[in-house]
This record gives C-alpha cells, structure tokens and sequence, in this order.
C-alpha cells in the first residue's frame, strides 16, 4: 500500500464550477412543479412499497399499509423483478444515508434475486425520460452529505442506464463495502466468486449502452472491484463533478462489445479519474495496483473504436495504472474530435493523454512519471511506462488538423509528444508549449526524446515553445532552449508556474483562441504571453487571480410539524445562503415551491438576490384542502440560478393533516329474549335469556342500562341483574326467571323485558318471548289408573342430568310398587328407555345424563313418555324439554 499523493495546488486543477448548463435550472425547478411528473423520496426510516406510497418525505410511521411515507430503498422504486414503481420523467430523492443495492437490500430478494446468482440483483434500467427537458432523475437529496449507494454480494452494477435515456443522475456515492478486486492475480486481494455468501462487494459502478442525453454530476464513484462505469453506444453525455477513482479494473471502460461506438457531444468536466486498477481500502487507501501484463487493465478511461465530439476540460486524470486518457480508438472521422483543455494528467503507468484524428490539447499540465508505481503493490516492470511511457501520444488522419498549444508537458518515457501516421494534408501544431525532458526510466540515462514523428508524412509546425533537457538536443527552429525556470521541476512535486525571470515569460506568440491559462487567470498578463500551461501574472504574482468559486448554496424549509385539520395552512419559513467565493458576485435564486395536487402553496418572494456568505428568507404559506386524508405530506421548495446545477438545491418539509376528533353518536340498543317453548304446568319456573349490546360509536362513554321484566298480573319475575354497564360495541347476557301462577289458564302467555337508560328514549328497547302453560288433566274418576310425569327442569345444557319423575294413583290412593317405563326421544328421533317402579308414595323416578357433545346431546325439543301397568291396565303420559 501507498500514500494517495498530495501534489502542490499549482499543480492540481482547482474545480471550475461557473461552467454549467443552464438547461438544468429547468431541470431542477421543473422537477418541484406538482403538474407533470411525479417526485418520490427515499429515507433510511422509510418502508417498504406496500408499506407507503413514497410521494411523501417522512418516516414509515409503524405500522399499516398505504401510508403518506418514503420508500426505504431504490429497489422499491426500481424493483429487480417486475415492473418499475415510477415513470420516465419522475424524480427521484435519497436522503442521506446508506442503502444497499443487491441481494438481502430492502424490497429486493425474491425473482431473480436469490443467493447463489446473487449478481443478478441488480436494478432494472431507469425508464427514459419523455424529453431531453423532462428527465427521470435520481438524485441525493442532501448535496453536502451525498446517500451512499453500495453493492452487495457480487451485484453486477448498481445503477443501470442500460437503454435509459432523458436521465439525470447526482450527489450520489456509488461504492462497495470490501477491498477486494475481482479476478485479481493476488489471492489476498481476490473476491469471493466460486460461492455465496459472496460479500459486500459490486462488480461496477454504472453501466449503460444505447443511452443519450445523460447528465451525471457530483458523483463519486469508487473502490468498486471492476470497473467504475462501464459504458459505450452513448449520445449526448455530461459529466460534471464526477469522481472515479480506484476500480479494480478501469476506471471508464467503453468497450461493450458491438455497439460501442459513441457519438454527439461527450463533455468531462471537473472530472477526477484516479488510481484506477487498485482496489481501495475502506480508509480510502490504494491497494493491490495491479495492470496488463498481470492479468489487469488498468485505464483510467478507454474505449473500443468510437466517434463523437469528446470535451475533458478542468479535469484530473491521475494515477491508473495503464493510461490515463486512452482515446486512441477515436475513428477519425470528419465529424469526431477530442479536446482537453484546462487539465492535469500526472502519474499513470502508460500514456498521459492517446488521441487519433482532430484533437486539440490546451493549457494543460502534462506530468510523465509513469515509474510512479515501481515495486509498489502487484505491479510488474513490464507495466511501468507502458507503451514506451511517452506523455502524450497523438495519431493523425489525413486533412485533419491536430492542436498541441500552452501546455506544460515532461516525462519519464520514451517521448514528450509522439505523433503517428498522417499525410501531407494532416497539419500538426505543436505552439507555446514549454517541453521538459528527463531521464528516460526504461533506457537510462537517455534522455526523454521532445516531439518524434512515427512513420508520419503529416506536416508539423512549431512555434513559440520552449524545449529544454531532450533528447538529442533537439530545438526546433523559433524555439527557447534554456532552463524554463519552475518553481519545482522535480517529478514528485511537479509545479509549472514560472520563476520570476524564467524564459517562458512574455515569449509566446499571440493566440486569439486562449485567452486564460491553466488556473483559469488571464493570458496575456504582461507584454505577451507566457509559453506553457501557466501564465505568470503581471509583477511576478505568481498567485492566481481571484477566481469564482461556485458552491451549493444552503437552502432550508421549517414550520410546524404538529398535525393540523384538513384546510389549515401552515407558514414556512425558506432559508437561502449564498456560498460561493467573494469574486462571484451577487447571484439571483429563483424560488419554486411542490405541494400536493389540489392544495395551495403562496410564496412571499419568486426570487432572491444574494451577494456571497449571504442569506434571506422567504415565507411559504400552505393550505391543505378541506378534504384533505389524515397523514403525512411532502412539502418541498427549489432553487437555482443561472450559474447552472451547482446552484441547484432542495428542501422539504412534512404538512401533517390529523384525523377529524371522533363523534359518540348514541344508537338504539340491541335487545334478544330467548327461552324455552314447551308447555309447562301451571306454577312452574322457566328461565329465559336476555341479551343486551351497546351500539353507540366509538367515541360514546359506557353506559348503565336499568332492566325491567313484564308477566302477566299475579305472576313472578326475577331478574339476575337489574342494571347492565357497556362500553359502546359491547355485549353480554342475563337471567329472566318467570313463574307463572298455579291458576294460570292453560295457552300462551307474553313475557317481555325492557332496558333504558339515562341518556333517554334513544336507549329504550324491548323484546318478548312466550311462556305456555299446560292443559290441567280432568281429576280421574274413583278406582281409575292415573299417572302425572314431570321433569326437573323445562330447560338444559348439555353435561346436566335430566331427572324424570312418574306420580301414580288409583283415584286418591297412591300406588307402589307399579313399573314405570320412561323413554326419552331426542330432537333427531333418537329413543332411550329407562325402568323405575313406584315407592311407598307413589313415585317412580329415572334420570337421564345429558352428554357434552354436540353429536350425542343435540339442541332443541326432546320429549318423555311414562307408561305404568298394573293389573293389565296401562296408562301414559307426556313432557316436553329443551337443551340449549
């Protein structure tokens, strides 16, 4: 392992954020505009998609479904198996936090996700935005404190822009949670592949083809166990503010295989692409570099054969382990070309900057040391200065000019620039370059040769450069010789500006097109320009010129979190700061406010005008509709400005609408009386049941209902319980017992039962059942056989006895000794007979043990018949009973 190097500020592009789009601007306030699209959110406390709808930024509250929440992964949103939950066009926000992307991550096992081909877990493509102006975006919601997006157990990548175009993707860290590399030579340094559990790691990071119109901006990609972005078949691509650095493999990697070929504007800018071909420990240390000839790759970024205009510019191409900018496989055509302006290449293994057919290379510091990796990590000798080391290597096309000028170019190869094939049509410009040669690493001690043609008709002029320590002494006519002077010339600590009396000062000739240098300062600043990347301002300052810094600003969205009726409006309060540097100057943010479809939003201000380190308000008033559901909703503000998508910030807020306060509204009583219906003999007992339930709402306090009992005049009646409480919705059961008089006329009698209470006449209710007396037998005649049969009770449950008792008598004489036969039928014609003779007085009993199942004791009507002989002479009799 080794030390990220630290170069000298002089020497490392500083990010140059006032070159930005100002399509974004739309992008980003048209994207908190309710009326088109759809803005989900993502949170760490957030739940599942059954769980919450993810319309709104709030937490998962517990429990239930369908609630006003945020999701809690990008696998609810784009699930791996079925159908994507959101729309080309939507947006897409991620908290800060971290969220897994693969197997076991939150709403993705089950489909294609299972453990033994867990690398297929991976997202589906991001639908394709309607228009170039109405992108599908997913961004971090937090610029300042990026959500973490990590790949787990040999995920394939973890965004998929495959076929997604019309997509914008920002302030996301795009990583893994192991060091390891894929396929590495080293087993130490290997991923576990051949079984799962595989490990937290990922293959890339994006991958994408037959993609156009992408914007990927504040990105850091890193430390993935293959290759950063894999990615070819594009049009219309933008990088800004995009790191990737330390892929196992390759930083950018465009061949695809068929259709790799590029085309329309490819645009780097503030692009770091470093120490790729290393893994990366989870310090963030480099580790395990490794390239081609041991079984690596190593570029930081290359193709397969490609057209298409490629822009680099403000960038830092640095440290991979094979080249740095490998575009080689340009197709030379008409309509392709490669500019690289404002960029700092130092330090990879192989070739600093590979072009072929129309390239301009500009105000760039060009930095050789491809020995930086000697005996450091798994990298063979062979790998050291690749492809003879040289520092920029250019192919040539014929009629297709090439553009070398104000740069700073040394090294350590074979040459500071080789050129390549081209015919007497092909003009090479090599202007205002300062050329510092050195020891060649691989042939010691010759020298690093300054410019060779290779097997190259094409013409090359030169003019106004300065080449010094070369090869051969080479110093082509209109050229200074000398020592350039710089205030560090070693490899380490490489630093171009220019020593106060250094020949590259005022010895360029004019160039209309460069009008800045390196740092972004003003050339010319003296008499004339300065030859090299850096002009050395007017007085010997070698300082740069103040430069505008463009920085995220602060934007902030408070107000009540206490649930509110529906209809109420809330006032928020809208903080802005204004953090760029001093020499930016007052910049105007327009305001753009997202509520729910149907509610109103007012904001106090449209737009604010901030000069930088200053802040303001604005106020916010939101009104739910009357009709507003209880739950959670997504307030957001935006805003931008015309300095592009640095300017581009969001804020959200959570409207809380309570559920309406409950009602008790009093409903009438439920009220059931139920008992027996056999006929029973005048003066018998029958118990019957009544059963009481509250029906009030909810909201209603218990109540005590008073219970009265209605019989006939001249009867009895008790109660088991004259008051009954309930709370609303609840029930319960009491006696009824009634007996009637022992004169009672044989029929049918009303018995009733009444509950009230004190909440009045909607509480009042009544039932009725019957009670039937027996027809009363004629007295026998005298000497005539008479038998009376009863039951100990009109009504059973099942598990009690049945006791049947047979009076027998001969006029007024009671008989003994007379046999007695009881049968007992039940409700479903079942019989079972029982033997008794009659005692001293008369009686002859039997009982019967009522069985507790359901099969043996069925509910209903059973009835008994007695039959008692005597002296040939037979007579009958018949009750009746119930088993409830």
């Amino acid at each position: 392992m080794f030390p990220l190097p630290k170069p000298r500020a002089q020497a490392t592009r500083r990010p140059r954020r006032w070159t930005v789009s100002l399509t974004l601007l739309a992008l980003a306030l048209g994207a908190t505009s309710a009326a088109q699209a759809t803005t989900y959110f993502i949170r760490t406390d957030g739940g599942s998609a059954a769980q919450c709808t993810g319309t709104s930024d709030a937490p998962y509250p517990g429990s239930g479904n369908n609630q006003a929440c945020a999701w809690n992964s990008l696998h609810q949103a784009l699930p791996a198996s079925g159908a994507a939950r959101i729309n080309g066009g939507d947006t897409v926000y991620i908290a800060p936090g971290e969220y897994a992307i693969g197997l076991d991550a939150p709403g993705a096992n089950g489909g294609r996700c299972y453990a033994v081909g867990a690398w297929d877990c991976y997202l589906p493509p991001v639908p394709s935005g309607p228009s170039v102006d109405k992108p599908t975006r997913i961004l971090g919601q937090d610029p300042d404190n990026p959500a973490v997006l990590w790949g787990n157990e040999r995920v394939r990548e973890i965004i998929n822009l495959n076929g997604s175009s019309n997509v914008e993707i920002g302030h996301l860290e795009i990583t893994d949670k192991s060091d390891c590399v894929e396929f590495h030579s080293n087993a130490a340094a290997q991923c576990r592949r051949n079984s799962a559990p595989y490990g937290k790691w990922a293959s890339s990071g994006i991958s994408a083809s037959n993609s156009r119109n992408v914007h990927l901006h504040d990105l850091d990609i890193h430390g993935l166990a293959n290759r950063g972005i894999i990615a070819g078949g594009l049009t219309d691509w933008t990088l800004e503010r995009v790191k990737i650095v330390a892929n196992g493999w390759a930083g950018w990697d465009g061949d695809i295989g068929a259709n790799s070929s590029n085309s329309g504007n490819i645009v780097m800018r503030d692009v770091e692409i470093g120490f790729n071909g290393c893994g990366e420990k989870l310090d963030g240390t480099p580790w395990a570099c490794w390239a081609q000839n041991g079984g690596g790759y190593g570029d930081g970024l290359g193709t397969a054969r490609t057209g298409g205009h490629w822009l680099i510019e403000d960038s830092y191409i640095h440290h991979n382990t094979s080249d740095g900018l490998d575009l080689l496989y340009m197709d030379g055509a008409s309509n392709s070309s490669v500019t690289v302006r404002r960029t700092h290449a130092v330090g990879n293994a192989g070739n600093q900057l590979k072009t072929y057919g129309r390239a301009t290379i500009e105000n760039s510091v060009v930095v050789g040391n491809c020995a930086y990796f000697d005996g450091q990590g798994s990298m063979n000798d062979s790998d050291l200065c690749r492809a003879l080391g040289n520092t920029i290597s250019v192919g040539l096309v014929a009629g297709q000019n090439v553009d070398i000028r104000h740069n700073t170019i040394t090294g350590e190869g074979d040459c500071l620039i080789l050129s390549e094939s081209g015919s007497s049509s092909t003009n090479l410009n090599i202007q205002n370059n300062a050329l510092i040669g050195r020891t060649d690493w691989r042939q010691a001690p010759e020298l690093t040769c300054g410019h060779y043609a290779y097997n190259s008709s094409a013409k090359v002029n030169y003019a106004g450069n300065l080449f010094w320590n070369v090869k051969s002494g080479q110093c082509p006519g209109g050229s200074v010789c000398n020592d350039p002077k710089l205030v560090n010339a070693s490899m380490a600590n490489f630093d171009a500006t220019p020593q106060g009396g250094s020949p590259l000062v005022d010895k360029a000739p004019y160039l209309a097109a460069i009008t800045r240098d390196f740092f972004g300062n003003p050339r010319p600043s003296g008499a004339a320009a300065d030859i090299g990347a850096v002009e050395l301002q007017e007085g010997g300052n070698p300082e740069p010129e103040p430069v505008c810094e463009r920085s995220a600003p602060t934007l902030g969205l408070s107000g009540s979190s206490a649930p509110v009726s529906a209809g109420s409006t809330i006032a928020y309060t809208v903080t802005v700061s204004n953090r760029d540097s001093e020499a930016c100057g007052t910049s105007t943010f327009n305001l753009a406010r997202s509520v729910p479809a149907g509610w109103n939003g007012a904001l106090s201000r449209n737009a604010v005008a901030l000069a930088p380190g200053a802040s303001t308000t604005a106020r916010l008033d939101v009104t739910s509709p009357a009709s507003a559901t209880a739950g959670g909703y997504g307030i957001g503000i935006g805003i931008g400005s015309s300095a592009g998508n640095v300017h581009t910030r969001n804020a959200s807020a959570t409207y809380t609408v309570q559920a309406p306060a409950a009602v008790c509204t009093r409903n009438a009583p439920g009220v059931s009386l139920s008992g027996p219906t056999a006929a029973v003999p005048a003066g018998t007992t029958v118990r019957y049941t009544l059963t009481v339930a509250n029906r009030d709402t909810a909201a209603c306090a218990s109540t005590a209902f008073d219970v009265a009992g209605s019989v006939p005049a001249g009867w009895n009646v008790a109660l088991g319980q004259s008051r009954i409480t309930l709370a609303a919705g609840a029930s319960t059961s009491t006696t009824l017992d009634v007996t009637s008089s022992s004169q009672a006329p044989a029929g049918t009698h009303a018995v009733g039962a009444g509950i009230g209470s004190a909440v009045g006449n909607v509480h009042s209710a009544s039932d009725t059942a019957t009670y039937a007396v027996q027809a009363q037998q004629p007295p026998p005649a005298a000497g005539e056989l008479e038998q009376v049969l009863s039951t100990d009770r009109s009504t059973y449950r099942r598990g009690q006895t049945v006791t049947m008792t047979s009076r027998v008598a001969l006029g007024t004489n009671v008989l003994s000794g007379v046999p007695v036969t009881f049968e007992i039928t039940s409700p479903w014609g079942a019989r079972e007979t029982f033997s008794a003779r009659t005692n001293n007085a008369g009686v002859a009993r039997a009982s019967k043990s009522l069985s507790r199942w359901w099969w043996w004791t069925p509910t209903g009507t059973w009835t008994v018949k007695a039959t008692a002989t005597r002296n040939g002479e037979t007579v009958t009799d018949e009750v009746q009973f119930s088993v409830q």
